[in-house]
């Protein structure tokens, strides 16, 4: 059954005021909640955590320092930083934004030698204006910023007479001195464009390879909400040929090499409602997380030194229709002590995709789906410290509800998305294993009332666990679970000062694990902050 919040909007501003101001931790007193919102609020924020930065000397580039007013990329140069040497302990990335006046959310990504080092999309601005601010660990970039190398960066943006907001950014590096914890890539590679397709050429004495793809559903058609889509004979405005099941993966010369579940990214006007996000927007809306494929089992035929092809495609988009980006980078790590490592592909198993979407018509349509499907890729090295072996096994599973009244007045998801990978290493030394599962959900549904109020409730999850063993020992564990769930309404139809929009927001990011705790939680009512609050 999908969980609906029962009550008003305004009955659970007073509720969630009774249960905050009674903490004494809140960040705002409920005599200052406004009924409705207003002409300003408070700049976006998340509870994720920021950066851990080292305690070091550090150096700062800037990359960028533009305004975005259409689809002109900005283009620029980078130069490494003195007095930081040539290796860091971190690199993080900030993006420093503001916009006011009218405006859509936006997507856009930053290249620095091709290699896309992030990918985000935009708040919804006030009148007054807001601000926001961004921050990201790219220190596996680090081979890239060693050398001069060209930047470019958009954020496609439409001003005129009704869309007035100018988008403005700042984006810097800040480098660390000294070593990180954990080695970066040797190398950081991007596919080459052939006439043929795209092709990857690796060093000869790769032994970990790694594929990144910041894959997205976006461009304002169906795609944005491919999890909604429904196959013929569904009534339903957005139509998929086999329903909502979407799948990424990369094939290397033609075979499958990885499958993932993409993240349902909601960006700022999802869900027919930007009063959900004006401040706490869905995790990941600024900052897009790639999906990763462990590509090790192939190196051995990647490391011939011929170019190979590689492709990258999302299972369920019809045929023809756009939607989806999925620009790739390619990590590396190389045997030091070898000019060539030689190795082959042993194990490729991989089953058909399982994929049942059923229709069932009536006041209230339905569509129950249910997909899956499992790949197991093996392979060894023989490398300088001896013969490596390396199986990553991935299994995908989809289940979902899509609920709707004729006229589409009411419209629901009750979505979870599983993506479970285990990556086992054997060889001289210790086997060791990482499994992680990830856990995706969606539960929400929009509903249009007689007097042409708009209501959305939702709530989604990011969910992971990580488990590290060596010779079944563990080792090192975390446990993720970062969740947002929101309820907003307006009335449509009017100018935008009678809209009389309410709602409610709230996010919760909790980590914890060998490397010790973090939980915040953020909490909204008609664009003021009531609760910011840590609890390790």
């Amino acid at each position: 059954m999908r969980r609906r919040i029962v009550m008003s909007v305004l009955a659970g501003v007073t509720l969630l005021a009774g249960m905050l101001f009674g903490t004494g931790v809140a960040a705002a007193q409920a005599a200052d909640i406004p009924a409705e919102f207003g002409t300003d609020w408070h700049d976006p924020l998340t509870a994720a955590p920021p950066v851990d930065r080292p305690h070091t000397e550090s150096c700062e580039v800037t990359l960028a320092d533009t305004q975005f007013r259409d689809f002109t990329p900005y283009r620029g140069t980078y130069t490494p930083p003195e007095g930081c040497g040539d290796h860091w302990s971190k690199v993080v990335l900030q993006l420093d934004g503001k916009v006011k006046g009218r405006q859509y959310d936006r997507l856009g990504y930053l290249h620095v030698g091709g290699v896309e080092i992030l990918r985000t999309s935009t708040p919804e601005p006030s009148p007054e204006g807001i601000a926001w601010h961004v921050e990201k660990d790219v220190t596996r970039y680090s081979d890239t910023f060693r050398r001069a190398q060209d930047v470019e960066m958009l954020i496609g943006n439409v001003v005129n007479d009704t869309y007035t907001g100018v988008i403005d950014v700042h984006v810097t590096l800040t480098f660390y001195a000294g070593h990180p914890r954990t080695p970066a890539p040797d190398r950081v590679l991007t596919l080459a464009d052939t006439p043929d397709g795209q092709t990857l050429t690796t060093p000869r004495n790769s032994e970990r390879v790694v594929a990144e793809v910041y894959a997205t559903g976006s461009g304002g058609g169906c795609e944005e909400f491919w999890y909604l889509t429904v196959a013929d004979p569904a009534s339903y405005s957005c139509k998929a040929d086999h329903g909502p099941y979407r799948e990424v993966q990369i094939k290397v010369d033609g075979q499958i090499a990885g499958i993932a579940s993409p993240y349902p990214n909601v960006w700022t006007g999802g869900w027919s409602n930007p009063f959900l996000w004006y401040v706490v927007p869905a995790p990941h809306a600024f900052d897009v997380r790639p999906i990763e494929y462990d590509l090790t089992p192939y190196a051995g035929l990647l490391d011939d030194g011929r170019p190979h092809h590689v492709e990258v495609s999302v299972v369920g988009v019809p045929a023809g229709q756009p939607g989806w980006s999925a620009p790739v980078n390619v990590l590396v790590w190389q045997d030091a002590q070898r000019a060539q490592v030689t190795g082959a592909l042993t194990e490729h198993r991989v089953t058909d995709i399982a994929n049942s979407s059923t229709y069932t018509p009536g006041s209230e349509n339905r569509v129950d789906t249910r997909a899956g499907h499992r790949l197991t890729v093996a392979g060894y090295l023989d490398t300088s410290h001896g013969r490596v072996t390396t199986t990553v096994t991935r299994t995908l599973a989809n289940t979902s509800a899509h609920t709707w009244t004729d006229g589409e007045n009411t419209d629901g998801l009750d979505a979870t998305w599983t993506d479970d990978e285990t990556v086992t290493v054997g060889g001289p030394g210790p086997e060791r294993t990482s499994h992680t599962q990830r856990t995706y959900t969606v539960n929400g549904v929009i509903t249009v009332g007689e007097d042409d109020r708009l209501r959305t409730e939702l709530t989604l999850g990011d969910r992971a666990t990580v488990v590290q063993r060596q010779d079944g020992r563990r080792t090192a564990w975390s446990q993720l679970d970062d969740t947002y769930s929101g309820d907003a309404a307006f009335t449509l139809n009017v100018p935008r000062d009678q809209r009389h929009a309410v709602g409610t927001s709230m996010e919760r990011y909790r980590l914890y694990g060998s490397d010790g705790c973090y939980d915040r939680t953020v909490a909204t009512a008609q664009g003021v902050l009531t609760e910011d609050r840590s609890r390790c």
